[in-house]
């Protein structure tokens, strides 16, 4: 049997801002994820979460996260351990967040009026 291996990229130089706020982000996430179609049939892809310091205060693993980013600033041989447990707890996280259907509604409604 072979093992499969998910490959999670991390990207900290310039991540792209907060699709939530349009503020800095501090860190980019890409994970394979995949959902089931119409038809009921696995379609795989690949998942963006970024790391903002306004819209993801108060979650556990992206607090903690953010509390390493204010006090080393940098990323070295002292922290990168730490860092790679509190990353990897934070992209665990956000895996199973789900879409906010009711915030997509609202969104598709004002798509459709024209509002956005």
């Amino acid at each position: 049997m072979t093992d499969l291996v998910e490959e999670i990229t991390l990207q900290l130089d310039k991540p792209r801002d907060c699709p939530r706020c349009d503020g800095e982000s501090l860190l980019l996430a890409r994970f394979p994820h995949s959902w089931r179609n119409a038809s009921g049939e696995v379609v795989p892809g690949i998942r963006e979460a970024v790391l903002c310091r306004g819209c993801d205060r108060g979650d556990r693993p992206a607090d903690e996260l953010i509390a390493l980013f204010a006090v080393d600033e940098l990323l070295d041989h002292n922290n990168v351990a730490t860092f790679s447990e509190l990353a990897a707890a934070w992209v665990e996280s956000v895996r199973h967040r789900s879409v906010d259907e009711c915030m997509l509604a609202d969104e598709e409604e004002r798509w459709r009026r024209g509002n956005l």
